[in-house]
């Protein structure tokens, strides 16, 4: 109708035309035929008109039909149900790693490193409203319990001014905030464990200058290093082990990220910290190595109290294949040996690390993580791309953590059965047989220092007695 609505058009003005001609028969103008014909075309003109004005009605019901009409898509990042205009989508998406661990050249005295294991299984379902209200759920299945790690809305008032809350990871570390599955190994290094992971709270966040510079700054209720919110005597809790906040900010530039010939462009640096007091409620955190096992823990009577604050400058730089990523953390916090202990030690542990990674077959090395140009298809003898790593990390603890307290006559950690300093070394090699699915198999060496006075022989953890050596091997699906 729509395409044969002008031809018709065309005939009615042809047609007036020829019968308002001067001719030979001009003198039959007044004729009763040619005032019958002049009038069937003038109907005929009305109706197209109204024939017209009809699919004009309907092409703009059409648009407000696309407008609510549900889509259902696969983006290759999961599932999506959106309105018509996008204004508005719930995604839904899934995460699960499946680890083998595999421990050599360590003393007969450990046992039971060696497993299987599921390190995440993951239901992620986002969405948006209206282009400007945001949500991220994500429950876990993949620990001894089901547990909810993201919990947050976001309400965007402009790129510049955006408000979250909820539960989160805290704005502080670099590698922290890389989305797990997309960084150069399988484990983040020791700098994770020294700033704070998931809490909650509100912060206030933006991109300014085109998004060559980055803020956050929130208020949280403050956890110890590297843990999730509400950790007491080992169990997470959903609240708050105290009344007092820490308040957490990150700055982070990207200043050339917008120049596409600049070698610059993948450069960003920035730096993140928090400040709070804990009470002793709150609990001290240990330390793990490189393959997740527990090389440190304070001892149980030890309690965390006073101010605690950290500082985490960081950077990276991605050019073409190539990534590099490094940051420091410290993290300074006020602990007693006891409740009853009145020595109050000022602790400060550090930890830092550099990490490197180049593509072999070509394809762009980033934060977010390598997308392979080809698929992996046996039969058509495409493999997807291919990412050796390579890290450098240290964790460097307090040495008055094994000093003993006067008062208590003990001290906030066994020197007979911590390190003092672990230095790792890493090397790796990622295989993205999609966009969605990434193989990986990681070498730790592990080499711990004791504190003064301990030595293999002294020591009571079997673990300390030699460098620790593992294989970690990961397949993944993310979408």
């Amino acid at each position: 109708m729509r395409n044969f609505l002008p031809a018709l058009r065309a005939g009615l003005a042809a047609t007036t035309l020829w019968a308002s001609l001067p001719s030979a028969h001009a003198a039959d103008d007044n004729s009763a035929e040619i005032q019958a014909l002049r009038e069937q075309i003038r109907q005929l003109d009305q109706a197209v008109k109204v024939l017209e004005r009809k699919q004009e009605l309907k092409d703009q019901d059409a648009v407000v039909a696309a407008k609510d009409t549900p889509k259902v898509t696969y983006d290759g990042q999961g599932f999506r149900l959106a309105t018509g205009d996008g204004a508005s989508f719930l995604h839904l998406g899934g995460f699960i790693q499946s680890d083998l661990r595999w421990y050599f050249s360590q003393n007969k005295g450990v046992t039971n490193d060696d497993a299987f294991l599921i390190r995440r299984a993951r239901i992620i379902l986002d969405g948006q409203f209206n282009k400007n209200s945001t949500f991220l759920l994500v429950p876990d299945f993949g620990g001894t319990a089901p547990t909810v790690l993201d919990a947050y809305v976001t309400q965007i008032f402009t790129p510049e001014f955006q408000l979250r809350a909820g539960r989160y990871r805290e704005p502080v570390g670099l590698e922290q905030l890389e989305t797990e599955g997309t960084g150069f190994f399988t484990e983040r290094s020791f700098v994770s464990q020294i700033v704070p992971s998931r809490d909650i709270g509100v912060q206030l966040g933006g991109d300014l200058f085109d998004g060559r510079l980055s803020y956050a700054i929130g208020v949280f209720n403050g956890v110890p290093d590297g843990q999730n919110n509400g950790v007491v005597a080992g169990t997470v809790v959903n609240s708050d082990a105290d009344n007092n906040k820490d308040v957490a900010v990150r700055l982070f530039a990207q200043p050339f990220r917008n120049d596409p010939d600049s070698p610059l462009k993948g450069l960003g640096f920035g730096v993140g910290a928090t400040d709070g007091r804990q009470l002793p409620a709150s609990g001290l955190a240990g330390y793990k190595t490189e393959s997740q096992q527990t090389a440190f823990a304070y001892r149980a009577t030890s309690v965390i109290q006073g101010t605690t604050w950290r500082i985490s400058p960081q950077a990276y730089y991605y050019n073409g294949p190539f990534g590099l990523l490094g940051e420091y953390a410290l993290s300074t916090l006020h602990a007693r040996p006891s409740l009853a202990g009145n020595n109050e030690e000022q602790i400060a542990n550090r930890a830092w690390q550099l990490s490197a990674g180049y593509v072999l077959t070509g394809e762009d090395s980033s934060y977010n993580g390598v997308v392979p140009k080809t698929k992996f298809n046996w039969a058509d003898g495409t493999w997807g791309a291919f990412e050796v790593v390579g890290r450098y990390d240290v964790l460097d603890l307090d040495k008055k953590l094994f000093l003993p307290d006067p008062t208590a006559g003990t001290s906030l950690a066994d020197p007979l059965a911590n390190p003092r300093k672990i230095t790792d070394f890493g090397l790796g090699l990622n295989w993205y047989l999609s966009r969605n699915v990434r193989a990986s198999v990681d070498f730790f060496h592990g080499i711990f220092t004791l504190p003064t006075g301990t030595t293999t022989a002294n020591t009571t953890n079997a673990r300390l007695k030699s460098d620790e050596n593992s294989v970690v091997t990961r397949l993944q699906i993310q979408f």
